[in-house]
Order: structure tokens, then C-alpha cells, then sequence
């Protein structure tokens, strides 16, 4: 029986396929068409890499074949858009010839999946000219080439010999190119409505100063060639030529790209929603509708978050009177608690050395637990590191980076570090679950080390499906008895707290006409969170429409699939092998519901 027909999971199979006589032709005819549209996955995925040398460089196949790929930064103009649009129908028209009664069930999921993600990636720049419904601003205080071309470099660009120390000189070279590029397309959709709002554009002036205004030869995106390089001992004196360019590109360009900012934004509307671009309310619909992989409508996901904070804060009521804070709301107890002295981490470089060792430990003993509730366990590195300096006032407060394919280059967790008040003790362990183990580190690297799906869908991302387990994961942690104090399971609740606010605040600000300060005011008083923390949030939201709901819808369904399959299986269930779906890589939330369904069924037998 061809493997796709049997995704085994600990030698149970995932698709029942029982083949009469009969069917030997069916299972042949399968098998032609399973091949075929697999080498349709891969050309599709080779092409979606030839295309990106970023996407290369970050699954770690600059290299052989693509050595060239690793000295180049892709084109931002309006003629790449065009191209890759183009590129993605002309897949999309190829699938269509695939159908999929003449192929194995695995190959239909697998299909489905791949014209999902590919319909997504070509919908806002067919209805609206931008990029993205989520993130449909060009530059903005997390957007553009100033803010993640320098991490993509320091983070994703390896260097080991000579010729990647050339290839980052390379890289830095088209830099200056690329900010004028992006500056061509900013001007031409801020004429047409798409800019950010004026906050966002302060804050992020602020950071491309902050670029801007360090010494050429000692800035971080010449250190962090003369110091890797250095690490290697490769030879040659890159501070000097990496200096150069960054003094005859890269700050003209710089220097272009802030006048133009300037300039542009007197005429950006007033609002903090998307409601405010043109089309608004479609923008938004569609960035809901791709964030949650559902057809919840703005009310209803509201409704939802303001029914979840209601319940979650009154699980933290009760632990936080046990553990005396009893005074003021549960927000207000939270707050006080966030600034005691023995929750906080010196506000210095050894307070903050040391708030990354403990991250460090928690994913340590997270390891010895796994074995419990999973059968198989990644093998991927991981890396805990604080957000660089000059990117951190507009960052996420955490984040994660997916590791190379090949294992080579390890996946990081990132820690905004700006404030380490931002961080309590008691709330880091969540943290840590959520992004590394159980959560985004397990999840992603399970499907990259997958044997069982193609590598286009190995590298596939779905915000609710990956941000639902990650919030299940915390979860599953706390099924662990991995939070060692009451406290620590408060801050496991605030998190699912915070994650419910999110449900009211994304679509408060963006189909409610909520104003910045009030989705502030609102989440701090619900949340505790300190207010720089919880204001940073908010901005995000307010760029990145709709991504914040993803969180919450996505747990919903991970904790209902679940429960369906606990009660439909009953002694059968069986935890570890629950977990195997991870295996067939991320897919839509209705999607992932069929799939449980059919689990279910073929292990009722």
C-alpha cells in the first residue's frame, strides 16, 4: 500500500483504506495520480523558492544548485507582485486538472490544503492592489524592508565560510535598492489610501533613525558580519568593506525612505482601524475570514471574547484570593502582582541574562515531560534570544522563527527585552509553552520533519491552526503539572485572559471604530498587563487585522476536536496518538475538523 494511504502513527493507520479484489485498478489509478500531483507539490514549492532567496536562505536551501540564491535579496516592486501572482494561478490552474476522485485520501487532503493556502495568497492583490487584508500597510512600526531585512540578516543569513561572508556583502549591497523600491511602492498605495496611521508612522521613523543614526562601521548590521565572521575565523576585513556600503547605500536610501515618511504622513487618515483604508469592511471581512480559517462574523467573534473573559476571570479570581491578593478587580490584583519584588527580573543586563537562562530551563524540563503525551519529539535545535535593539520598540513582545529544513540552522524564540518589567516571573513559563515546547517549536518541526506530507506543505502556516495549538499547548502544560506554583498557573490563565481580550479588542478597533486608547484602556484594565506591553499589542492589532483572533478561534477548535474524539472513542482514546495529526502539517480550522472526524471514525474501526 502506497505510504500516503498510510500515514501510520505508531503503527495505527491515519486513513482507513480496505482494498476488494475489484478495487486493484482504483488503487493503481490512485497511486498514478498521487504521483503526479506530488511532483506538481514539489515544482510548485521549487518554484515559490527560485522566486525568494529569502525563502531559500530560511529553509536552508541556499545552497548547491541555489549557492547563488544566498547573495540576493528579492525585488519589492509592483512588477514581482505581478509576477508571482501570476505564478501562483498559473498553479492553481494546473491543480485544477488534478480531480480529486482519482486519488488517495492523503493526496485529496494534501490537495485541498495547497489550493486553500494558494486562493489565500493571491486574494488581496486581486481584489484590493495590496499584498496582504492582514497586513495591508507597506511600511509601518513591524513592516518593511528597514525592520526585517537587518533581523533576516543577523538571524536567517548563516555564515560559516568565506563565501557566506560574501554573500552577506552581497545582501547589504541590494539593500539600499530595495528601501527605494519599497519607497516607490509605499508612495503609490499611500495614494491610494493604503497608509498606516500617524502613531505608526512615528514609531516607525523612530526606529529607522535609530537604524540611521549609528556609526556605519560599529551599527548592528555590520557587527553581526564582523562578528560571526570573526566566531569562524574567516579572514578579510569586513568591517570596512560592510561599512562602506552601509555609508554609500544603504543610509541615502535610509535618509530617502524617512523624507519620504515624513511627507506622506500629513495625509494619512485619521482611525486606528482598518475601516479607515478603502473598502474597509471588505479588507477586514477577508483579513478575519484568513486569520480564522472560519466564516465567523466580527459580532460573533466579539461576542465569544467578551463570553471567554467573563469566564477566565473569574478562574483567576479564585487563585489569586488564595494566594492573598484579594483586593480590587481581578485586572487591578494582577497589576500589583506584576510589580512585586519577587516577580521581577532587574531591569540590566544581568536581569536580563538571567530571565533568558530561566526560559532556558523551562524548555529543558518541558523535554523530560513530552514523552508523556507525544510519541514522537522533535529533533530541531532551539534557541532562546532577545529581540535586537534597534527593532524592539515596535516588535511583538515573543515570537518564533522556524528552524532550517535540513536542521542546520536552529529555529529561535525571540523575547522582547526592552522592559523586562514587561515580563513577571510568573508569567514566563506560559510563555515559553506557547512558543517553544509543547507549542510553535513542536508543531512546526513535527510537520518539517514529517515523512509523511509534501515539502510545500511542510513549510505551510496557518495563524489559527499554529496559534491554536500553541495556545493548547499552555494548556496541555498545565496537564503536565509544568506551572510549580498557583501563581504560575495564574499566569497561565491571564494568558489565556489576554488571548480572549484579543477576540474583543481586533474587532473593537476594526468593525467597532475603537480608538487606540480605548482598546489600551480596555486590556489593561482586564488583563493587568503594564500598559507599554499591553499599548505595543494594540499597535500590532491595529497593523496586522484580524491575525489577533486567530489565537483564540484556533484553541476553541483544537480543545473541541479533542473533546469530540475523548468522548466518541472513550477507553479507546489515546492522547499520543491524538497528537500524531501534527504529522499531516497545518491545514484550516474546518479542515482540521473533518480530519479528527475521520480519525474518530477509523479508530472505532
Amino acid at each position: 500500500m502506497d505510504r500516503r494511504q498510510l500515514l501510520a502513527s505508531g503503527g495505527v493507520a491515519a486513513f482507513a483504506v480496505t482494498l476488494m479484489p475489484g478495487d486493484v485498478l482504483a488503487q493503481a489509478t490512485a497511486k498514478a495520480g498521487d504521483a503526479a500531483l506530488d511532483a506538481e507539490f514539489e515544482r510548485i514549492f521549487q518554484d515559490s523558492v527560485t522566486g525568494s532567496p529569502e525563502l531559500a536562505t530560511s529553509l536552508g536551501l541556499d545552497k548547491g544548485a541555489r549557492a547563488a540564491a544566498k547573495g540576493m535579496l528579492s525585488p519589492r516592486t509592483a512588477a514581482k507582485r505581478k509576477a508571482d501572482v501570476a505564478q501562483t494561478k498559473a498553479a492553481l490552474a494546473r491543480l485544477a486538472n488534478y480531480p480529486a476522485a482519482g486519488l488517495s485520501p492523503a493526496t485529496q487532503l494534501n490537495l485541498e490544503v495547497v489550493r486553500y493556502s494558494l486562493d489565500t495568497q493571491i486574494a488581496s492583490a486581486d481584489k484590493f492592489g495590496i499584498d496582504s487584508a492582514i497586513r495591508p500597510y507597506r511600511i509601518f512600526q513591524q513592516g518593511g524592508a528597514y525592520f526585517s531585512t537587518p533581523d533576516f540578516l543577523n538571524t536567517a543569513h548563516t555564515i560559516n565560510v568565506k563565501a557566506d561572508a560574501d554573500a552577506y556583502l552581497s545582501r547589504l549591497d541590494q539593500f539600499g535598492a530595495v528601501l527605494d523600491q519599497e519607497s516607490a511602492l509605499q508612495a503609490e498605495e499611500a495614494g491610494r489610501g493604503y497608509l498606516a496611521p500617524g502613531w505608526s508612522l512615528d514609531l516607525t521613523l523612530g526606529q529607522m533613525r535609530k537604524l540611521r543614526d549609528q556609526p556605519a562601521a560599529t551599527s548592528s548590521i555590520v557587527q553581526s558580519l564582523v562578528k560571526r565572521a570573526a566566531a569562524k575565523n574567516i579572514a578579510g576585513d569586513w568591517q570596512a568593506q560592510a561599512a562602506k556600503i552601509v555609508t554609500d547605500k544603504v543610509y541615502p536610501a535610509l535618509d530617502r525612505q524617512i523624507a519620504l515618511i515624513e511627507k506622506l504622513k500629513p495625509s494619512t487618515k485619521p482611525g486606528d482601524g482598518i475601516w479607515r483604508v478603502p473598502n474597509g469592511g471588505a479588507v477586514y471581512a477577508m483579513a478575519l475570514a484568513q486569520a480564522t480559517t472560519t466564516t465567523m462574523s466580527p459580532d460573533e467573534v466579539h461576542r465569544i471574547g467578551l463570553t471567554q473573559v467573563a469566564e477566565i476571570t473569574a478562574q483567576l479570581d479564585t487563585i489569586l484570593k488564595s494566594q492573598g491578593y484579594t483586593t480590587g478587580t481581578v485586572g487591578e490584583r494582577l497589576a500589583k502582582l506584576n510589580v512585586a519584588a519577587d516577580q521581577v527580573y532587574a531591569n540590566t543586563a544581568a536581569g536580563r541574562a538571567e530571565l533568558i537562562e530561566g526560559l532556558n530551563a523551562s524548555v529543558k524540563a518541558m523535554y523530560t515531560k513530552l514523552p508523556q503525551v507525544f510519541s514522537t519529539v522533535p529533533t530541531q535545535p532551539l534557541e532562546i534570544r532577545a529581540v535586537p535593539v534597534e527593532i524592539q520598540d515596535g516588535a511583538s513582545n515573543g515570537y518564533y522563527n522556524r528552524a532550517s529544513l535540513d536542521g542546520a540552522r536552529p529555529a529561535i524564540y525571540f523575547v522582547n527585552l526592552k522592559d523586562v518589567g514587561d515580563w513577571p516571573k510568573y508569567t514566563l513559563p506560559s510563555l515559553t509553552y506557547h512558543e517553544g515546547v509543547p507549542g510553535h517549536h513542536l508543531q512546526i518541526s513535527l510537520a518539517q520533519e514529517s515523512k509523511d506530507i509534501p515539502t510545500l506543505r511542510k513549510i505551510g502556516f496557518f495563524s489559527a491552526y499554529s496559534e491554536g495549538w500553541a495556545l493548547y499547548a499552555e494548556q496541555l502544560a498545565d496537564e503536565l503539572h509544568a506551572y510549580a506554583t498557583p501563581l504560575e498557573r495564574a499566569g497561565y490563565l491571564q494568558s489565556f485572559l489576554f488571548r480572549a481580550t484579543r477576540l474583543v479588542v481586533d474587532t473593537g478597533i476594526h468593525a467597532k471604530r475603537w480608538s487606540r486608547e480605548k482598546a489600551t484602556d480596555y486590556m489593561v484594565a482586564t488583563t493587568g498587563f503594564a500598559r507599554p506591553r499591553t499599548q505595543r499589542e494594540v499597535e500590532r492589532y491595529c497593523t496586522q487585522a484580524g491575525q489577533a483572533c486567530s489565537y483564540k478561534v484556533g484553541h476553541m477548535a483544537w480543545t473541541r476536536a479533542r473533546r469530540k474524539a475523548e468522548v466518541a472513542l472513550g477507553a479507546k482514546f489515546d492522547l499520543k496518538q491524538f497528537h500524531e495529526i501534527l504529522k499531516e502539517g497545518a491545514m484550516p480550522l474546518t479542515v482540521l475538523e473533518r480530519r479528527i472526524d475521520q480519525r474518530i471514525a477509523m479508530m472505532k474501526g
